[in-house]
């Protein structure tokens, strides 16, 4: 038993460290790869948003795969793709090669976040379910710490050799923090390769679940597989349930299309997709990626953003704990309520204290249109530019930022400034590094009139238009302490309600006929639901503010508040099979 929780504990930190690595990688890798590569906020956001996309996909099949080849092979391959993924994203040398990698890593959480769940779902008793998935969740939580903790040592590393570098002559200033940065991003991927390794082999040593060798016809197997966390007794009774609800597959096959249409089936099917749709739609996945991000916005400098980073994700961790010992205390139904009234407030917070900040922008559009000569624009934020654009405005030695947001006819991009960066860089926006090239899958689809995407041929004689661009000054350190507190009631919320209970919904209320595959329904839309809050993150906040995210936060959280108070059922203490009688009305 103790193997198992371990085990699986360990597909639950390799899920948290596929959510939380990035978020202290993005600064760098934004500061590096924006140069050397010439990505776009869409690019960046791509490459955040590529480990939900690679979960999309994988949920696809993953039920369907679990079904083949069994609940541990399953296992053992997810961890094997998020080992391969690391070499593939620390050395790569473009935008592809990174992208690709984290797709690859996101397919292992995909896989991951199905198949463990599910794994521990069939193989622990009523009794342990809950703690079973909770210490997945908890497990979670700590590979968010430890990707955090690894994202603080890096960031002490980057701000020692800026101070090193003061005494440097500019271009050799820019040279060391650019080597600097860029290290620090790929150091922070190759911690993550033991826990990889440590999972795909441990997987390997793993039984099989006793539900998936019943429904195979292989009973003995699967009484052994029982027998290895339970008293013979309880064993025996188990199975003969089991042996039960699987007796509909066989002796009533004529029926089975009308059985997957009853109630018994969509009731349950459809409230977890709206349990995990709703999960993801307070944007927590955002939010965890994104949140040093968020915090530097709002105030925190530098490593004190990262330190805050680090505490959340404790924070969130400790109330992991508190969510382990309450929900076979207290059931699932009180603690989504309680977790999703918190995210309500903590959001709704948030938003306000960013409106308050984001009050103080500066319309410098007109200044920075009349600038731009030959469709192209260079722009430094030293004091001379902000003497221009500013007017005088704001007092000397105020640090401020440029937000910038322009276009070629179809592409567009966000960009920002700040005057408190060490190395100052010069912003260039020209349409060479704007207007993207169609790939041959691209062009392919083009052709069929079925591509999505902007048209090069439209960008190529555009002018550059500024759409808009705010000059406003950074939040003080103390507004950016006040929303990293919101950010911990958030986190803390989270933690207790749906950090557990979703994994709990998702695997205790779809009945064993099809769990595997209704889960990956569920999970897909969970992930799509969370991919598309990642691809638009920083586009978004660039046009409209942070504000309005939290906002929409807060919004769907209310309607996950009421969901969990007037449909969700408690399932606290009930087998998988009592569950389904209680959606089939028995």
């Amino acid at each position: 038993m103790r193997y198992l929780l371990f085990i699986a504990g360990m597909g639950g930190l390799l899920y948290g460290i596929d959510v939380g690595i990035i978020a202290g990688a993005l600064p760098y890798l934004e500061a590096t790869a924006s140069v050397a590569w010439h990505l776009s906020a869409q690019q960046l956001s791509f490459i955040v948003a590529a480990v939900l996309l690679g979960s999309v996909l994988s949920s696809l099949f993953a039920g369907a795969l679990a079904d083949l080849i069994g609940r541990r092979w399953a296992m053992v391959l997810a961890g094997a793709l998020f080992t391969l993924s690391i070499p593939l994203i620390a050395l790569a040398d473009g935008y592809l090669a990174l992208l690709l990698g984290r797709l690859l890593q996101g397919i292992s959480g995909g896989l991951i976040g199905v198949v463990v769940p599910l794994y521990l779902a069939e193989c622990l008793h009523a009794r342990q379910r809950g703690r079973g998935a909770a210490l997945f969740q908890l497990l979670l939580t700590i590979g968010l710490v430890a990707a955090a903790l690894i994202g603080l040592y890096q960031a002490q590393n980057v701000e020692a050799v800026s101070n090193a570098a003061q005494a440097l002559q500019p271009a050799a200033r820019a040279e060391a923090l650019f080597a600097a940065r860029d290290h620090a991003w790929r150091s922070i991927f190759w911690v993550c390769l033991t826990p990889g390794l440590i999972f795909t082999l441990g997987s390997l040593l793993l039984a099989e679940s006793p539900r998936w060798l019943a429904r195979r016809g292989d009973l003995a197997q699967a009484h052994q597989a029982l027998l290895r966390t339970r008293p013979a007794a309880e064993a025996q009774a188990e199975l003969r349930e089991i042996e039960q609800a699987l007796a509909p597959e066989t002796t009533d096959a004529t029926h089975a299309s009308e059985a997957l249409l009853s109630r018994r089936y969509v009731l349950p099917f459809l409230l977890a997709c709206l349990v995990l749709a709703l999960t993801q739609a307070t944007g927590i996945n955002s939010i965890l990626a994104y949140v040093v991000t968020i915090l530097n916005q709002a105030g925190l400098p530098g490593a004190s953003a990262n330190m805050a980073d680090v505490g959340l994700k404790v924070l969130n961790a400790v109330m992991t704990v508190v969510a382990v010992a309450l929900v076979d205390r207290k059931g699932r139904k009180f603690l989504l309520m309680l977790g999703t009234g918190g995210i309500v407030v903590a959001l709704l917070s948030a938003g306000l204290l960013f409106r308050s900040a984001e009050g103080n922008q500066r319309d410098v559009t007109s200044v920075l249109q009349a600038r731009a000569q030959g469709d192209s624009l260079a722009i430094q934020l030293d004091s001379a530019t902000l003497q221009t654009l500013d007017g005088g405005f704001t007092p000397a030695g105020t640090v401020q930022q440029l937000t910038l947001a322009y276009s070629y006819g179809p592409f567009t991009n966000v960009q920002s400034l700040r005057s408190d960066d060490p190395a100052l860089p010069v912003l260039r926006l020209n349409r060479a590094d704007t207007v993207q090239a169609d790939s041959v899958i691209g062009a392919f689809f083009r052709r069929l009139h079925l591509n999505p995407f902007a048209d090069p041929a439209a960008g190529a004689s555009a002018p550059l238009h500024i759409e808009q661009a705010h000059l406003s000054p950074l939040p003080s350190t103390s507004h950016g302490w006040q929303v990293a507190l919101a950010m911990c009631l958030f986190v803390a919320s989270f933690a207790v309600g749906p950090g557990v209970c979703v994994w709990l919904a998702l695997s205790e209320l779809m009945p064993n006929r099809i769990r595997s595959n209704g889960m990956s329904i569920a999970l897909l839309i969970n992930q799509f639901v969370s991919t598309s809050i990642a691809a638009v993150f920083l586009p978004t906040v660039g046009q409209y503010g942070y504000a309005t995210l939290f906002f929409y936060g807060a919004g769907c959280a209310l309607l996950y508040f009421l969901t969990a108070a007037l449909l969700l059922p408690e399932t606290r203490g009930k087998t998988l099979e009592e569950i389904e009688a209680h959606f089939a009305g028995k």
